[in-house]
């Protein structure tokens, strides 16, 4: 459970002290006052993710020269700094050794947006992106694989780069992909099976039809992965960057057989959007034995009244839930049992 939120000089907080409802909250406001910025906050202090930036330095207030975020939860008080462009992390005022240390007792995360409809429709890019935030929360070997990978990948594709290099030195690289790679392939492919019937269930809650939904990983190849990286070796020198792995994978979505990007009409391909988000919940607690914290940004107000109270009703009873929006007309005769802040120009009222 979220207790007590203290930002210093975090996007549009100069500084902030928030006493978090023990139920969450709906957080109202126009748009650009800090919103969302408050949620990404939170996200940021139990994930070491943002839903809103790869890099540190945009989460800094303008004219500073770092950030601070401290979170107080059930399991302890959790603080990170951001200064001089280095990250440091403190559980109750205990430094981490490394981000595992920091992430072992964070309660797990969902995050919904009004953009989640790209992971139907949209690139392989934001379906990564989703097994790779989910997968981090999920499984301890998940986070060192995927980071492990990522840095030999980075040093490969440098390696292809300069003309100076050896087919040797290639095959090192590849060696470790291969190992990093091989294991992330098996716990994303772990990872959709074990999503498989909660977003069955939920596409059926949410939609009101009883569609099979189905999930596919789709590898970038066939072949074993160190096979398949000696076989592209030639066509990564020619474009100077690695073709094959699972920075290329991606995962296929089917409803009743047909794929959901070419045939699923637009509120078909959000209903499976939002299915494909609430699944993390199920599932997380299930392997985890926490109820995630719930964030919804700004997306009540993209869907019809049947799904948007579908949506209302597949919400835990027993979670934290934060929500923001900019008005509160989608409502109508729904009553939301979550207090109400009012979010303007960086203030909460």
């Amino acid at each position: 459970m979220l207790a007590t939120l203290r930002l210093m000089n975090f996007r549009c907080y100069p500084a902030l002290r928030w006493e978090i409802p023990p139920e969450g909250a709906v957080l109202l406001g126009n748009n650009a006052q800090g919103k969302t910025s408050l949620m990404e906050a939170i996200c940021l202090a139990l994930t070491l993710h943002s839903p809103r930036t790869t890099r540190m330095e945009p989460l800094v207030a303008h004219g500073c020269s770092g950030f601070g975020i401290s979170l107080d939860t059930d399991l302890g008080t959790r603080r990170m700094t951001w200064e001089a462009r280095k990250l440091s992390l403190h559980i109750d005022g205990m430094p981490c050794r490394d981000y595992a240390d920091f992430l072992a007792e964070a309660p797990p995360v969902v995050w919904l947006s009004n953009g989640d409809i790209s992971l139907v429709n949209g690139t392989a890019e934001e379906r990564r992106k989703y097994l790779d935030f989910l997968g981090s929360q999920w499984h301890p070997h998940y986070r060192a694989a995927l980071l492990a990978y990522r840095k030999a990948l980075k040093a490969r594709n440098m390696l292809l780069r300069n003309p100076r290099r050896t087919r040797a030195a290639l095959q090192s690289y590849a060696a470790v992909m291969a190992t990093h790679g091989e294991l992330l392939i098996q716990l994303r492919n772990q990872l959709l099976r074990l999503l498989q019937p909660h977003i069955t269930h939920l596409h059926m809650q949410i939609s009101g039809q009883a569609e099979q939904v189905d999930l596919q990983y789709a590898p970038s190849t066939e072949l074993d992965l160190m096979s398949a990286l000696e076989a592209s070796t030639g066509d990564d020198e020619r474009t100077g960057h690695t073709t094959v792995g699972p920075h290329r994978d991606d995962f296929h979505l089917h409803i009743a057989g047909a794929a959901a990007a070419t045939f699923a009409s637009e509120g078909q391909q959000r209903t499976l959007s939002t299915a494909l988000l609430l699944a993390q919940s199920g599932m997380l607690r299930e392997e985890t034995g926490f109820p995630p914290i719930i964030f919804i940004d700004d997306i009540f107000g993209e869907l019809d009244p049947n799904r948007r109270r579908a949506l209302l009703d597949t919400l835990p009873a027993d979670g934290q839930i934060f929500i923001t929006t900019t008005h509160l007309s989608w409502l109508r005769d729904t009553a939301i049992p979550l207090p109400t802040h009012k979010i303007s120009a960086g203030r909460i009222q």
